[in-house]
């Protein structure tokens, strides 16, 4: 099961320092709603552990994250996948960009990921929701981490 979501949110903070947020493990890690664990790896990527609810369904995953197409303060592609044992598997990717506007950044991303095994037997429209649900706690955890 294939799903895409775009959106944007404006931050009350300079570009660079939105960059620089954006690349650190620790706010990162803070951020990702039910995120246990998030370690930099030797390739400039991440190994991430996060226990999920979607429905019924409660799944640990562990995966990892790839950074790629890095663009420094402008953005950059950042590209998971993830396995939840008998639950099933997540993997995705978004493009999040960065722009100066009223003072502050404007970040937009949009995202595509692709669910199988139990989770994607739950339907679209569970699944949808939990998705836009899990991408708006993660902007509201984020714009106050960086606005201090």
């Amino acid at each position: 099961m294939a799903m895409t979501m775009n959106g944007e949110v404006q931050l009350a903070a300079p570009r660079e320092a939105v960059w620089e947020k954006l690349n650190d493990p620790a706010v990162l890690k803070a951020c990702i709603p039910g995120c246990e664990e998030l370690e930099k790896t030797d390739d400039g990527g991440f190994r991430a552990t996060a226990k999920m609810k979607v429905g019924p369904v409660s799944a640990r995953f562990k995966g990892k994250v790839t950074l790629s197409d890095l663009d420094p303060p402008n953005g950059y592609k950042i590209s998971g996948e993830g396995e939840g044992g008998v639950a099933g598997f997540a993997k995705g990717g978004a493009v999040v960009k960065l722009a100066e506007k009223d003072g502050g950044t404007l970040l937009s991303y949009d995202v595509e990921a692709q669910i199988g095994g139990k989770l994607a037997q739950l339907g679209q429209r569970l699944i949808n929701g939990t998705a836009k649900k899990l991408a708006d706690e993660f902007f509201a955890n984020f714009a106050k981490a960086v606005q201090g």
